[in-house]
C-alpha cells in the first residue's frame, strides 16, 4: 500500500459510499476514545446533587443539638450519618452498574414479589418501625430501611418487563392493562395502610408513564389517568387529616392553620421569602433554627431557597430538568437499538426523578399541598439516597451497553 493510499484511507468520509456496495458503510471508530464509556453529564450531575445535598444537610442540622429533643447528638451527627449513607450508596451503585440489563429483566417479577413481602412485613406489629403515626421502616440496629423506596424501583422494572411481554396485546384493555393495574392497586393498598400516599403517587405515575411510553392505546391511558385522579380525590375526601392538609394549603396563614397543619408550609414560605434573589448565604438560614420542622428531609429546598435565594432554586430546577432529559435521551437511544426493556427503564427513572423533584419543590414553594416526599439525591435519608443512586447507576449501565452496541460490540 502506498503512502497516498494510507492518507486517503485516514481522511475519507466515515459514511462514504463503498465501491463494492450501494449501501452506506459506517467505519468503526479506531479506538474506544471515539465514544465515551457512559454519559459524563449524567454522572457529574448526580455527583453535584449528592455533594450539594451533603452540604445542605449539614447546614440544616448543625443547630439541631440545641433542641432538647436532640441534645445527646453532636453537631455533626446527621452529617456523619448522611456521609455514611452516601458511601454505602456509592458501593451499591458500583455493584448495580455491574449487573447486565438482561439480568434485571429476568429477576424483575421476583424482585417485585420480594418488595411486596417487605411491605407486608412492615405492617406486622413490633416488626415494622413506626414514627409519628406512620409504620414505614424496618429496623436493623441503628439503621432503618424503608421498603417503599425499593418498591418504586421494583415496580419500575416490573412495569417495563410487563410491557415487553405484553407488546402484542397492548391494544386490548383487559389483557394488556388490567393485570398491571391490579398489581399497582395491591401496592397502593399496602402503602396506604402504612400510610404513605406520597410514595403511592410516585409509583402510580411511574407505572402510568411506562404504560404510555410502552405504546398503550391513548384512550386507555387517559381512562386510566381519569380513574387514578378520581381515586386520589376519594382518598383525600374520605380522610379527615388529608382534608385538613388541603384546607391548610389553601389558607396556611389563618390562625388555625398557621399553628396546625399549615405550620410547615407557612415557615417554608417565610424561609424562601427571606432568601430573595441571592439568599442570605450558606449557613445563614434562620428558619432551620427549630422553626421549620423536617428541614433536612422534606423541606430541604426551603433552606436552599433561604441560603441561596432564587438563583439557587432555579439552578436546582435546571439540574433536575437536565438530568431527566439525559435519562429520557438514553432511553430513546436504547429503544432505537431495539432494547425496549432497557429504554423503558431509563425513561421510567427519568419520570421518577423528575416527578418526585417536582412534587417536593411544589410543596416547598406552596404550589402543591404538603406531601411527605424527599428531594431526590439530596434530602437526608439512607433508603431514599441508596435507591436513587442505584437507579442512576442502572441508567448509566444502560448507556454503557448502548455505546458498546454502537461500537459494534455486544452489550
Amino acid at each position: 500500500m502506498t503512502l497516498s493510499q494510507v492518507i486517503a484511507g485516514l481522511t475519507r468520509n466515515p459514511f462514504a459510499r463503498s465501491k463494492d456496495s450501494s449501501a452506506w458503510m459506517p467505519v468503526q471508530p479506531r479506538s474506544d476514545l471515539a465514544i465515551r464509556a457512559f454519559d459524563p453529564a449524567l454522572l457529574w450531575l448526580t455527583v453535584a446533587l449528592l455533594a450539594w445535598g451533603l452540604v445542605m444537610v449539614y447546614s440544616a442540622t448543625i443547630a439541631m443539638p440545641d433542641n432538647p429533643r436532640f441534645a445527646r447528638y453532636a453537631h455533626t451527627y446527621f452529617l456523619g450519618r448522611h456521609a455514611l449513607f452516601l458511601l454505602l450508596s456509592f458501593v451499591a451503585g458500583l455493584l448495580a452498574f455491574q449487573v447486565k440489563l438482561e439480568t434485571w429483566e429476568r429477576v424483575a417479577p421476583w424482585l417485585f414479589v420480594a418488595s411486596l413481602l417487605l411491605l407486608v412485613i412492615v405492617l406486622i406489629p413490633h416488626v415494622g418501625k413506626g414514627v409519628n403515626g406512620a409504620r414505614r421502616w424496618l429496623g436493623f440496629g441503628s439503621i432503618s430501611f424503608q421498603p417503599s423506596e425499593l418498591v418504586k424501583f421494583s415496580v419500575l422494572l416490573y412495569a417495563a418487563n410487563y410491557m415487553v411481554r405484553k407488546m402484542e396485546v397492548k391494544e386490548r384493555f383487559f389483557r394488556a392493562v388490567l393485570p398491571m393495574a391490579a398489581a399497582v392497586a395491591v401496592v397502593g393498598m399496602l402503602l396506604l395502610a402504612e400510610p404513605d400516599m406520597g410514595a403511592f403517587m410516585v409509583i402510580a405515575v411511574i407505572a402510568m408513564g411506562i404504560l404510555f411510553l410502552g405504546g398503550v392505546n391513548a384512550r386507555m391511558f387517559f381512562l386510566i389517568a381519569a380513574v387514578m385522579i378520581v381515586a386520589f380525590v376519594l382518598m383525600i375526601a374520605m380522610s379527615e387529616w388529608r382534608r385538613e392538609r388541603i384546607f391548610a394549603y389553601i389558607d396556611p396563614w389563618s390562625d388555625h392553620n398557621a399553628l396546625g397543619k399549615g405550620y410547615q408550609l407557612s415557615h417554608s414560605l417565610i424561609a424562601i421569602g427571606r432568601g430573595e434573589i441571592f439568599g442570605v448565604g450558606l449557613g445563614g438560614s434562620v428558619e432551620k433554627l427549630h422553626w421549620l420542622p423536617e428541614a433536612h428531609t422534606d423541606f430541604l429546598l426551603a433552606v436552599i431557597g433561604e441560603e441561596f435565594g432564587l438563583v439557587g432554586v432555579l439552578t436546582l430546577i435546571v439540574m433536575f430538568l437536565w438530568m431527566a432529559r439525559r435519562m429520557m435521551h438514553i432511553g430513546r437511544q436504547a429503544i432505537a437499538l431495539d432494547r425496549v426493556f432497557a429504554g423503558l427503564v431509563a425513561q421510567g427513572v427519568g419520570i421518577w426523578m423528575g416527578f418526585q423533584a417536582f412534587i417536593n419543590m411544589g410543596v416547598n414553594l406552596g404550589a402543591l399541598p404538603t406531601k411527605g416526599l424527599t428531594l431526590p439525591l439530596m434530602s437526608y435519608g439512607g433508603s431514599a439516597v441508596l435507591m436513587n443512586v442505584v437507579t442512576v447507576a442502572v441508567v448509566l449501565r444502560i448507556d454503557y451497553e448502548n455505546r458498546i452496541l454502537m461500537r459494534g460490540g455486544r452489550a
